[in-house]
């Protein structure tokens, strides 16, 4: 704490100097630990090669006084737009900013998997994907001793899964099984892990969205009878369970795999594995998973100068060794190919089913994306996805429910 502290204040100091006649540009986030420290430190390099004097000055999102105050730039996940604007503003989109600032940024260069997360219809890139995570189950190895399972062997099935927060409820633990990010990880990559798209065409030339099939309903109906049982707790659709984890409260949670790079930092020992699948399900694939989680987004309605700045902050995180050290001290996803390259012979952290998946040379998706659909489907089911809880309405009801009011609403 000390050490991001120190960090944070030398910033503060070098933009101050610069401050009189030097375009300043504000860089919001959320982070906290050696994430935060890593991203000031990197800031402070940057910052330090600017012979314009033009700087970045990060803003932490707790110490805002007013959200709707916009900075120039977030690392943000947008699912988390709320949170930290109050509303959901505008973004230009990075490949716009690039070009208009004369930088190249070549998506082509970007693993296809990455560059899907962030990117439009026609693989333009919107944001820089600076925190994407594969989806992934973390256990308590502590906590699964206690309840006499053994804490190196992960569930690898929702069956397996099952049996373990029955074991761990009848060993005391008030919440065996939680989630983070729940329609990434519950509903788009469950359709995608068995074999099941989650747009398809109507017949009409116009795609629509999927999430109430076979599988999807069975899932949601799972998770609804544990939710019963208090084998699964949910804190929400963002990542407020995150915490519940981390605090020992949850013993297994569903969520980005970047978490393991904090808790493996904290009080007890902590197990990931791949996210579970369904092994009586015909065309599984449970390593065909989405990557996705928080980008740098570039706000709208900026100056010029700004946005040359931006452009610049943007080039130089894409630079190999830069990726490198900033995944190492967050656990996050490499960007590009290059950076896959350097992480090869020490992974820094990364699990091989990871590194294969980001390896592919072609891949095809049909997910929506951000500003064109994903925005309001996540927040439809969001809504839905509280009836279940509330016993209001069963599984298929709340997804019948959801893909009606999202394909008639003409989202894309």
């Amino acid at each position: 704490m000390k050490r991001i502290a120190g960090l944070m204040a030398c910033l503060s100091l070098s933009l101050a100097v610069h401050a009189a006649n030097s375009p300043e540009i504000v860089l919001r986030h959320d982070l906290s630990g050696p994430a935060e420290a890593a991203l000031a430190t990197l800031v402070l390099r940057f910052n330090g090669e600017q012979k314009s004097h033009a700087k970045v000055l990060l803003q932490a999102l707790k110490d805002v006084a007013d959200p709707r105050v916009l900075p120039q730039m977030a690392f943000v996940d947008i699912d988390d737009s709320d949170l930290f604007f109050k509303g959901r503003p505008s973004f230009k989109p990075l490949y716009q900013v690039m070009a208009e600032s004369g930088e190249r940024l070549d998506a082509r260069s970007f693993l296809p998997l990455i560059a899907d997360a962030v990117d439009d219809s026609q693989g333009r890139l919107q944001a820089l994907p600076l925190g994407m995570a594969m989806p992934a189950l973390l256990w308590n190895k502590e906590a699964f001793a206690r309840a006499g399972l053994d804490p190196e062997t992960a569930p690898k099935t929702w069956l397996d899964v099952q049996k373990a927060a029955a074991s761990l409820y009848d060993a005391g633990y008030k919440c065996p099984l939680t989630s983070s990010r729940f329609s990434w990880v519950h509903l788009e990559n469950i359709s995608t892990q068995h074999g099941e798209p989650i747009s398809v065409p109507d017949g009409h030339g116009v795609l629509k969205v999927v999430l109430n099939r076979m599988v999807e309903v069975k899932h949601i109906a799972l998770l609804s009878s544990w939710y019963k049982s208090f084998y699964f707790h949910y804190f929400g659709p963002g990542d407020a369970a995150d915490g519940k984890f981390l605090s020992g409260e949850c013993a297994m949670l569903t969520g980005a795999a970047s978490l393991y790079a904090v808790a493996a930092r904290g009080k007890f020992l902590t197990g990931i594995a791949p996210l579970p699948y369904y092994d009586d399900f015909y065309g599984a694939t449970p390593d065909k998973i989405l990557p996705d989680g928080a980008a740098l987004w570039v706000l709208a309605g900026q100056k010029k100068d700004e946005y040359r700045v931006a452009a610049h902050f943007a080039k130089f995180m894409l630079r190999p060794e830069v990726q490198q050290e900033w995944l190492k001290a967050t656990g996050y996803l490499p960007m590009t190919a290059a950076a896959l390259l350097t992480l090869k012979l020490d992974r820094a952290g990364l699990r091989d089913a990871d590194f294969h998946r980001l390896s592919e040379k072609k891949y095809v998706t049909t997910r929506s994306k951000h500003g064109f659909g994903l925005d309001r489907l996540r927040d439809i089911l969001n809504e839905e996805m509280e009836t279940v809880w509330r016993n209001t309405q069963p599984a298929k009801a709340a997804l019948d429910t959801a893909m009606r009011r999202f394909n008639l609403s003409g989202s894309r």
